[in-house]
């Protein structure tokens, strides 16, 4: 037995027998348990990476400003964009780093759903040889595939389709500006479809503890993205305006103002009701078009 064998996938093998037994031989339960323990022990790395991937999109815009700047210089590219990481608190190798750890776990958690699975007596002696204890752990093989109405060790339609809602929902979550350049929108947009949809064919191939893992973490990933973010992407964004527009609207805007002060003439009152009296000014009132009645005119 393997480093990797040893140290990461005999241990979830493990715990993923003893956890099926104490939810009374429920595998399914199992699985969504374990799913949700990894996810938790990974949660600051999770966290991390959420908050990286977020900050990175937000300074999309001056990144693309950038480009435009110093495009054919590249030196001065990358000191500029190390510049714009350092102020805005990103270090872009530690999103790829946190990927790196987070990734031979996911991997393990695969391998050892799939090999738990098995109900072959080959595969129940390959099974056994990452069993702790061989007397008390091997009575309880095979694990009970039954969940809900699915066969957990064949390929399942409806949760096919769940895997690839699933992964669409948080994937639309973390993307929570649109890339400026139109090429970086199109490649992103081709990615928010192409991914869910290719992990829900892939999930029409495997066994449906498989799908049922894929549709437990991204569950957990979008409770997760939702108590950091929000809903994210999947807010309605109101469309951006041209220049054009802006200034059309600005300039509208200082007409309407320029209108309202021309109809809102000052009137002033004055008592001459006594000659010579000296002359009072009230407070000058400002006629509102909408709100206050123009003053009527007295027939002569």
């Amino acid at each position: 037995m393997n480093a990797w064998e040893l140290i990461i996938q005999q241990p979830l093998i493990n715990v993923l027998i003893v956890v099926s037994h104490a939810f009374a031989d429920n595998f399914g339960l199992a699985i969504i348990a374990l799913t949700i323990l990894v996810n938790l022990a990974m949660l600051p790395l999770t966290l991390s990476q959420i908050r990286s991937t977020r900050a990175m999109q937000e300074i999309q815009p001056k990144l693309a400003e950038l480009q435009k700047k110093y495009g054919k210089d590249r030196q001065k590219m990358a000191q500029e964009q190390m510049r714009l990481y350092k102020e805005s608190g990103i270090k872009p190798a530690g999103c790829a780093l946190t990927f790196l750890i987070q990734m031979p776990v996911w991997i393990a958690l695969y391998q050892a759903i799939m090999l738990t699975l098995a109900v072959a007596p080959e595969g129940l002696l390959n099974l056994s040889r990452y069993l702790y204890s061989w007397d008390t752990l091997f009575p309880l093989l095979p694990l009970n595939r039954d969940f809900l109405v699915m066969d957990l060790s064949q390929p399942n339609f409806i949760l096919a389709i769940l895997v690839g809602a699933t992964m669409w929902i948080q994937q639309k979550m973390s993307a929570t500006t649109t890339p400026a350049d139109a090429k970086q929108a199109q490649q992103a947009q081709l990615m928010l479809w192409m991914m869910p949809m290719l992990f829900g064919v892939m999930a029409l191939s495997f066994p449906s503890g498989l799908s049922l893992y894929w549709v437990a973490s991204s569950v957990f990933r979008i409770i997760l993205q939702y108590r950091v973010s929000g809903w994210g992407g999947l807010r309605r964004q109101k469309p951006k305006q041209t220049e054009a527009e802006k200034k059309y609207i600005k300039f509208d805007a200082a007409v309407q103002k320029k209108s309202t002060d021309d109809i809102g003439a000052d009137i002033v009152v004055t008592d001459s009701s006594k000659p010579g009296a000296a002359v009072t000014r009230p407070e000058r009132t400002r006629y509102q078009p909408g709100k206050d009645r123009a003053p009527k005119r007295r027939k002569k």
